[in-house]
């Protein structure tokens, strides 16, 4: 059970979003020799919602957003749980909450990319009900990308492999 955390929605580029997108960044730099990210990387102007974790003294621990790409259909990009705070049921929580945003917005397909050297994350989103599905957009031909794709049910709980 996760205790002692509560998701929000903020702006793109607050501050506490703006550390948490860096840290994660460096990470993936130094994981995969460099940035090998695809496509457009998410701004302020195509990303439809974002949210951050924050522990109980309000300090945030984690984000993720949701980037639309048209119809029923969007793109979860940048979650990421600060490494103290792994293994708390932090990125469960904001998985979570960016699927029922999702479906507060009538998207119920979502799909994401991440990368073969991250099995934490694989691991989560199978564990969340994401099956693999080929590479999508900006993805194609990519030997960095894996791709994910759900089909949410509005009355499905989120979070939970249905």
């Amino acid at each position: 059970m996760t205790t002692g955390f509560i998701v929000e929605v903020a702006p793109w580029d607050s501050p506490d979003g703006q550390r948490l997108r860096a840290a994660q960044r460096a990470e993936l730099v130094a994981a995969y020799d460099g940035d090998v990210e695809p496509g457009t990387k998410p701004t302020a102007a195509d990303v439809s919602v974002f949210l951050l974790a924050r522990d109980t003294p309000g300090e945030a621990v984690g984000c993720g957003a949701l980037r639309h790409l048209g119809g029923q259909v969007a793109e979860i990009k940048r979650m990421y749980v600060a490494p103290a705070h792994r293994g708390r049921g932090v990125s469960r929580l904001v998985l979570g909450a960016l699927e029922a945003q999702a479906l507060s917005q009538g998207w119920t397909v979502l799909r994401l990319e991440t990368g073969p050297l991250q099995a934490e994350a694989i691991g989560l989103y199978t564990g969340a009900g994401y099956a693999p599905i080929p590479a999508f957009g900006p993805y194609v031909g990519s030997t960095t990308s894996l791709c994910f794709e759900r089909r949410l049910e509005p009355s499905q709980p989120t979070g939970q492999h249905g």
